[in-house]
């Protein structure tokens, strides 16, 4: 396989752009797995990464990781073949990673909790070769990869982290060229990086979707570590580092802010689990000085179990949802600790808060870009006028790390970028001067998506799925207010036959269409009939309105 088999379905980068991003620097002619191996080199016995489990050097890490490549080309896969991560926050999730990397594999960024429904479309849209799952989650992830390779020609390959090795049952990570010379290992690594062209799909991200199944995301090899490597050094990271994350790892923000991030300048990665005692526990023990935090952390980081594990904190990150004076308080003290906050996505552009930015703009805005060449226009909704400072609008941005298109969907392409390549990021947001500089104020989005904790839910796609049940007419799904995960889907239904289905009936409905769990309604609100406004279209600022109205009575009550 090259390049050339996914033509027609990849975007590129205009060469203009492209020529000026080589021309600053801001893409690399290296290949990923060779950004690592140098930092590596350079830092060799500093800790690269530590979890629960234990503890890796860069050399160890380096090694490794080479011994992987070169065992998963044994196995027969081949350069840039996709390899589905259905996987957690494990040390040999990192292993798996890197190892795919060095190989010429391409990860595709995939959640543990993802079904049939969302593994079967991404696997057929990326032509999967490979599918890595982890053992022990409660649900039999490897049988679920046998089941999904059965259907899928392409799909010849089922990997496992976890578990005894057993007779007949899947390659394990943890076993995969552990017996591989080291330096005949190097030498196919080397052969590898020889192939890549900085151009190649280096990894495949996943996007929330406004409508169905999550569009593909093609990250290339020329910017990707450089998003990471910006991001670090933003915040003025370097190998003294000790950067703690709790959030999933095999998701954009866990590559580009924690996992290469911190590998990019020689830090060490924390990587904690979301369970935030856990967590705070391993940061305590050894000396977290960086974390990002998501929305589902914020509640957790009022507790006092917080207090051991931010003793060497210097800097936080928050990032999901507005921040409060009290949480604003607990990470940042004016002194010794600071605290900022930070906007991305999968597609590219991030936002953080300059280290001397005032307190207040830190507080109440997601900071500024981060690479030199990034644009941002706040554009009026209906068409591509730039809006001047201090008016909201659609937040649309251009840069090295943005792409140019999702992968094999020019209709969705031709309305998410205007007509001189900024994507329209279906969020409403204004520019605000603070310290002389524009920084970007978020003030909602105009994407009908719920942010459970991070995971962004598409009403539309669950709307369509709850309307497939024979008793289902209608449907209407919203966020509404969770004082843990930000927000919960709520699902307004009208009965076919006035029969009210229980909650419990509706789940069975999701699950068998083989729907993610965090997907599923939480709350059902059986009505006779939707709200519409006007001009037809269902309410769904009044069902907002009156769902979270209910959630505060009964939090009250």
């Amino acid at each position: 396989m090259s390049h050339s088999d996914w033509d027609g379905r990849l975007v590129s980068v205009p060469a203009e752009r492209a020529a000026r991003y080589r021309a600053t620097g801001e893409w690399s002619d290296a290949p990923t797995s060779r950004r690592l191996h140098e930092v590596a080199t350079r830092f060799p016995r500093r800790p690269a990464v530590i979890t629960a489990e234990g503890e890796l050097s860069y050399a160890d890490l380096d090694a490794r990781t080479d011994q992987i490549a070169a065992g998963l080309i044994d196995l027969g896969f081949r350069r840039l073949d996709p390899v589905l991560f259905q996987v957690t926050n494990r040390m040999a999730t990192v292993l798996a990673w890197y190892g795919c990397l060095k190989a010429g594999l391409v990860p595709v960024a995939t959640l543990a909790a993802h079904r049939m429904h969302e593994i079967g479309h991404v696997s057929r849209a990326v032509g999967a070769v490979g599918h890595l799952v982890e053992r022990g989650l409660g649900f039999d992830l490897a049988g679920f990869a046998r089941e999904v390779a059965a259907g899928h020609p392409t799909l010849r390959h089922v990997l496992t982290i976890g578990g005894d090795p057993e007779p007949g049952a899947p390659a394990r990570i943890e076993d995969v060229g552990a017996s591989i010379d080291s330096g005949r290992a190097r030498a196919v690594v080397e052969a590898v990086e020889q192939a890549t062209d900085p151009l190649d799909v280096a990894v495949f991200q996943l996007s929330g979707g406004t409508t169905g199944v999550p569009k593909v995301i093609p990250r290339i090899h020329a910017e990707y570590w450089n998003n990471a490597l910006f991001y670090a050094r933003h915040l003025g990271w370097d190998e003294h580092s000790r950067v703690a994350h709790l959030i999933p790892l095999v998701h954009n923000a866990g590559i580009s802010c924690a996992l290469h991030a911190a590998h990019s300048v020689g830090a060490c990665l924390l990587l904690a689990t979301p369970d935030a005692r856990r967590a705070f526990a391993l940061m305590a023990e050894h000396g977290a000085t960086e974390a990002l935090f998501g929305h589902g952390h914020y509640q957790a980081l009022l507790r006092p179990e917080f207090d051991r594990a931010r003793r060497a904190l210097r800097r936080s990150v928050l990032s999901g949802a507005k921040v409060s004076p009290e949480l604003f308080a607990r990470v940042d003290d004016g002194q010794s600790r600071w605290a900022g906050q930070m906007f991305g996505m999968s597609e590219g552009l991030f936002t953080v808060s300059p280290l001397d930015s005032p307190a207040e703009a830190r507080q109440t805005t997601v900071g500024v870009p981060i690479a030199p060449s990034d644009e941002v226009r706040i554009l009026d909704l209906s068409s591509e006028d730039e809006l001047p400072a201090g008016e909201v609008g659609e937040l649309c941005c251009r840069g090295p790390y943005t792409i140019a298109g999702y992968f094999d969907a020019p209709a969705h392409n031709a309305t998410a970028f205007t007509s001189d390549g900024f994507y329209r990021t279906g969020d409403l947001a204004a520019i605000r001067l603070a310290g002389g500089r524009r920084h970007v104020v978020i003030e909602g989005r105009i994407k009908d998506l719920i942010n459970r904790g991070g995971e962004k839910i598409n009403a539309e796609e669950v709307e369509m799925l709850l309307a497939r049940h024979d008793r289902i007419t209608a449907a209407a799904v919203v966020a509404m207010p969770d004082a843990r995960l930000g927000e919960k889907t709520c699902a307004y239904l009208v009965s076919t036959d006035e029969t009210r289905l229980s909650l419990t009936e509706i789940q069975h409905h999701l699950e068998g269409l083989g729907v993610a769990k965090f997907k599923w309604p939480e709350r059902l609100e059986w009505v006779p009939a939707l709200p519409r406004t006007t001009v037809g279209k269902v309410d769904k600022k009044h069902l907002r309105a009156e769902v979270a109205a209910k959630v505060t009575e009964r939090a009250a009550g």
